[in-house]
């Protein structure tokens, strides 16, 4: 699953960031957080901005700087390295202990606590594949490490782990293909304490939008792009310092830079019928001045598509094991005719068939990661694990309302929250990106 070479630091890195946040005492966290480190909605459009964070233009130097891959350990593994196993059992326990219980209310007001995000910055997820050289924390790219991070914290809830994971897409994609003068203007925002809200925007309020035809179009001028058209699906736009956005070039698509700051970048909320905590909005871009991402390479596009729907099916995983949790004390503690309901082979085998579908997910993300970080082929593999996290996923939380029967339709359970939510997998693009 992940190189077996690879050195200590990261995971310890992490904690101790962790460890010395006094929000921890506020989020119920330290006593994990020592353990782990003793062991290793608006009317219209408007403009965007609101924060008023400018970003200083630095000059490049040369050559960006980009995270090498980890190398093939010749051995099929899916034991996580001991890095690996610190940083998600603390994400783990603060998707438990914090993203759970605020969920309802979180959804009421379409939008994620400011504190969870704040505490989020304290994990490092904006550093994980920024380069060491850049304030990251290594010099070797983690996809795995980051669908184990969003099957965590989906576990909690997709709609916040959304909105937690938004600005790392952001400070991956500047990463993995920014210019040099682009990792240097952008990315001390993001390994710094104060990390900007930002967004990657693929998506369009279009009937079956491909992320490769694209109505929002790029246009060259003296002293950079304008975009023009409309983008949907922007996470926490109304707040957001930076998006990259997909927009058409000549025919293709690519990746450009926008400050939300600039004039021509509007902003408004879009509640949607899941992932509501995640704050989606729309974004109107008329003459929006923007930069294109590094050289806009169209096979850095398709990866960066690849990625994104690589970090959906890993949200996926969470949530519908969320479901499977759930949905197994639900069947064993709920009696009818005398004797638990799980006693009847039809509800039994119903749920035995969500651990079945779960597993089969699982897998093929995994391997899928494992690939992309060793810079190995993992376009088939990531498209296998899109349609099972689509097509598995939805029927996961189909089945988890369906086995609570008139429970599973009201809000006085979340398996009808996790069912909203899986059926985004199949239809987001961008947003998260591992």
């Amino acid at each position: 699953m992940a190189s077996r070479k690879d050195p200590m630091g990261i995971g310890l890195a992490v904690l101790n960031r962790i460890a010395s946040s006094p929000a921890i005492d506020r989020l119920g966290l330290r006593k994990q957080t020592e353990k782990a480190v003793y062991h290793g909605t608006r009317a219209g459009f408007q403009a965007a901005g609101s924060a008023g964070r400018t970003f200083k233009r630095v000059k490049g130097s040369g050559k960006p700087q980009r995270q090498s891959t980890s190398g093939d350990s010749g051995v099929f593994d899916l034991t996580p390295t001991e890095d690996q196993e610190m940083i998600v059992g603390v994400v783990a326990e603060f998707a438990s202990e914090v993203l759970r219980p605020g969920a309802e209310a979180a959804e009421k007001t379409d939008d994620t606590p400011k504190e969870v995000l704040a505490q989020t910055t304290e994990f490092g997820l904006s550093l994980l594949n920024v380069p060491e050289a850049l304030g990251g924390l290594s010099e070797e790219r983690s996809a795995t490490t980051g669908v184990l991070v969003a099957e965590a914290l989906a576990y909690g809830d997709m709609g916040q782990a959304v909105a937690c994971l938004a600005p790392s897409a952001v400070a991956t994609a500047i990463s993995l293909w920014g210019s040099d003068e682009q990792q240097q203007t952008y990315l001390p925002a993001f390994t710094g304490e104060d990390v900007p809200a930002a967004a990657l925007v693929f998506a369009e309020p279009t009937p079956l939008f491909d992320p490769f035809v694209l109505s929002t179009t790029a246009t060259k001028k003296s002293d950079g792009y304008v975009l023009n058209g409309l983008k949907s699906g922007a996470v926490r736009g109304t707040e957001a310092d930076l998006f990259v956005v997909s927009a058409d070039l000549d025919g293709k698509p690519a990746l450009f830079v926008v400050e939300a700051s600039a004039e021509g970048v509007g902003v408004a909320a879009d509640p949607s019928m899941g992932l509501r905590s995640a704050g989606l909005t729309r974004l109107k871009l008329e003459d929006a001045p923007a930069a294109l991402l590094g050289d806009g390479a169209e096979d850095d596009y398709r990866e960066a598509v690849r990625l994104a729907r690589l970090g959906w099916s890993a949200l996926a995983l969470g949530t519908a094991k969320a479901v499977l949790d759930y949905t197994k004390e639900y069947v064993v503690g709920r009696e009818a005719f005398g004797e638990p309901i799980a006693y009847r082979q039809s509800v039994a085998f119903m749920v035995a068939n969500i651990a079945i579908e779960l597993e089969g997910m699982r897998l093929v993300t995994l391997k899928a990661a494992s690939r992309a970080e060793q810079g190995q082929s993992h376009a088939r593999e990531v498209a296998l694990a899109r349609k099972l996290a689509a097509e598995y996923g939805m029927k996961i939380g189909t089945d988890g309302v369906q086995l609570l029967g008139g429970h599973g339709f009201v809000k006085e359970h979340p398996v009808e929250r996790w069912y909203r939510d899986l059926r985004a997998v199949g239809l987001m693009e961008g947003a998260v990106l591992v």
